[in-house]
């Protein structure tokens, strides 16, 4: 009932032009909260573009990598850089006219020097953000369960291992296979970190003057299609297309999960 009600909400939202269609939008986020998932649905769609983290690493070449061109490794020339962003736009459009980048909270200061290159001129994050995508609609995905997402983040970083596709098989290892060890420190470091990238996030939008569709991991994970729905009618698709969609990735939690939760509550 639930996913029905959003659902034609959504549609009765779109239908009337409540909210005209955008650009481009921002999945605003911060690591194991979610994104993948999010970003594999926004794709099925097929009425949101293609989110990627397209501004990740230090680097225009990083970036160029990202969209698979090939640049001389230490190149940010202005050319190269208006070349790669052209690059990032049509990638991330994918033929569907809409825009869709996911923004992990570390790229923000180097993706603004770049957008500043590109588009010299602005006082403000959200200034430069209007003029290379048109005023984006802005998503922050975050996790309510932040033991459970630093818990996440050490087992990835310690195994390698940091996303299934939905039949099991891995989808992204960044590692060579290795057991989980229990580390009281490094999981409270993460969960530090974690707490810390939410409340930046928090700072910046309220800095920047943007209020953002706010979204949960644990809302994602129990319902996709209407958490899908959501994000389509807030970027003024239509929400109807999150109809079938299936979830792309597999959920990594298991018994280990559990008991190392057990082991940190137990000081």
């Amino acid at each position: 009932m639930r996913k029905l009600v959003v659902l034609l909400a959504g549609w009765l939202c779109y239908s009337y032009g409540m909210k005209q269609p955008a650009p481009s939008y921002i999945l605003c986020t911060a690591p194991r909260s979610g994104s993948t998932l999010m970003c594999s649905l926004l794709a099925a769609s097929g009425a949101a573009g293609a989110p990627e983290s397209y501004f990740h690493g230090p680097s225009v070449s990083d970036w160029a990598a990202e969209v698979g061109l090939n640049v001389v490794p230490g190149d940010d020339s202005l050319p190269t850089l208006r070349t790669v962003f052209a690059a990032i736009r049509r990638v991330g459009e994918a033929g569907t006219g809409v825009f869709g980048l996911r923004l992990q909270r570390g790229s923000v200061a180097t993706a603004m020097t770049q957008l500043d290159r590109l588009f010299p001129g602005h006082a403000t994050d959200a200034d430069r953000l209007n003029a290379a995508f048109g005023a984006p609609r802005y998503v922050h995905l975050r996790r309510a369960d932040t033991l459970g997402q630093a818990i996440s983040r050490v087992r990835a970083e310690q195994t390698g291992l940091w996303h299934r596709r939905a039949d099991g098989s891995e989808l992204e290892r960044l590692a060579p296979p290795a057991e989980p060890v229990f580390d009281r420190a490094r999981i409270a470091a993460a969960l530090a970190q974690g707490e810390r990238l939410t409340a930046e996030w928090d700072d910046w939008f309220a800095q920047q003057g943007i209020v953002p569709l706010r979204l949960s991991y644990e809302d994602l994970s129990a319902d996709p299609q209407a958490t899908l729905a959501r994000v389509l009618g807030h970027i003024g698709q239509n929400p109807a297309r999150a109809r079938g969609v299936a979830p792309g990735t597999a959920r990594l939690a298991d018994a280990v999960s559990d008991d190392w939760r057990a082991r940190f509550l137990a000081g």
